[in-house]
């Protein structure tokens, strides 16, 4: 009677250390999709500051220059489209560059307050959004290797949780952006 008694206990406690780590990784997962989610929605905004200080410069542009060029035409085409995060990123960035040929194409451009206030933000936007891919890869690289590594991977495998992209802010050939683990 009392072995019965110690091999029931014995299996209650197995089971209970056993949903107490299926419970903890679960919620360490939780605390890294809410971290994501969060350093997402901040990188969107950047990004969209980023998108606004562009897409008012094309006035600018035209006022003190006087073209009938299309000017910062990526601008434009991004007015309609809906990106990602990613996408938008690379887009930017190639409009960032052309805003950075015209400033020196046309020197006229630095006698404009506006315009060098545009260009003021843009650099500030430039290590905000450095920052915050930082943050987001170093969060990325701690999910996935949750995803990927045993015992967490249970967990992932259960919930469906699947490795994500890193965000690489730069325009490469590797629209993924991925690395392998």
């Amino acid at each position: 009677m009392m072995n019965v008694l110690i091999v029931t206990l014995s299996v209650i406690i197995v089971i209970c250390l056993i949903l107490i780590f299926l419970i903890a990784t679960y919620n360490h997962f939780q605390d890294y999709i809410i971290r994501i989610n969060e350093a997402d929605v901040n990188i969107d905004a950047v990004l969209r500051k980023r998108f606004d200080l562009l897409n008012k410069s094309i006035g600018i542009i035209k006022a003190n220059i006087k073209t009938e060029d299309e000017i910062l035409d990526i601008i434009v085409k991004l007015r309609s489209k809906k990106l990602n995060n990613f996408e938008l990123d690379r887009s930017l960035y190639d409009a960032i560059n052309e805003f950075h040929t015209l400033k020196e194409k046309y020197p006229e451009l630095q006698d404009c307050k506006e315009f060098v206030k545009i260009e003021i933000n843009l650099m500030e936007s430039e290590s905000e959004i450095v920052g915050l891919r930082k943050y987001y890869n170093d969060i990325i690289t701690d999910y996935n290797k949750l995803v990927k590594t045993c015992p967490s991977n249970i967990i992932s495998i259960l919930k469906g949780y699947k490795p994500k992209d890193y965000f690489d802010g730069n325009n490469i050939e590797n629209e993924k952006g991925t690395v392998k683990l």
